[in-house]
């Protein structure tokens, strides 16, 4: 079975001190759109000297959200605001939870203790580009959906 994806179904939020606000479909996203990345593996698998083998399962949910907009969308101006007020006291800091939800195939990712990793790159060129926030997570959840 086979089904249809787009980015017109992908719906994404971000809520933290200073504001709760759209990140996704309709907010000038850049075509590369959203990633969803885990920081580190879940296993490390261990082999002995005579062979034998073990797997280490890891607690670890962390990982990186990374949005991608064009440079003149409005959603850059409203995240620098979100930044300038949470980084001027570390009680603010890392309080943000972000969802992403493909709502087709029901997929939904939560990241929470959500923190920006730093500002973006700014690129000044024949070509407006794109403006990408990073942000980290202390956990990441997953769940894929079904077409």
């Amino acid at each position: 079975m086979s089904g249809t994806y787009s980015f017109i179904d992908v719906q994404a939020s971000i809520t933290g001190p200073g504001g709760s606000f759209s990140l996704g479909y309709g907010e000038a996203t850049a075509q590369e759109g959203i990633t969803v990345a885990m920081a580190n593996d879940k296993n490390v698998m261990t082999i002995g000297a005579d062979g034998e083998g073990m797997h280490s399962l890891h607690a670890d949910n962390s990982g990186q959200i990374t949005l991608r907009y064009l440079k003149t969308a409005p959603i850059n101006r409203t995240l620098m605001a979100l930044y300038n007020g949470q980084k001027l006291d570390s009680r603010l800091w890392g309080k943000n939870v972000i969802v992403i939800n493909q709502s087709v195939a029901g997929d939904i990712v939560t990241a929470v203790q959500c923190a920006f990793k730093k500002l973006p790159d700014l690129t000044y060129a024949q070509d407006g580009g794109t403006v990408e926030w990073v942000f980290e997570a202390v956990r990441i959840d997953e769940m894929l959906g079904t077409y």
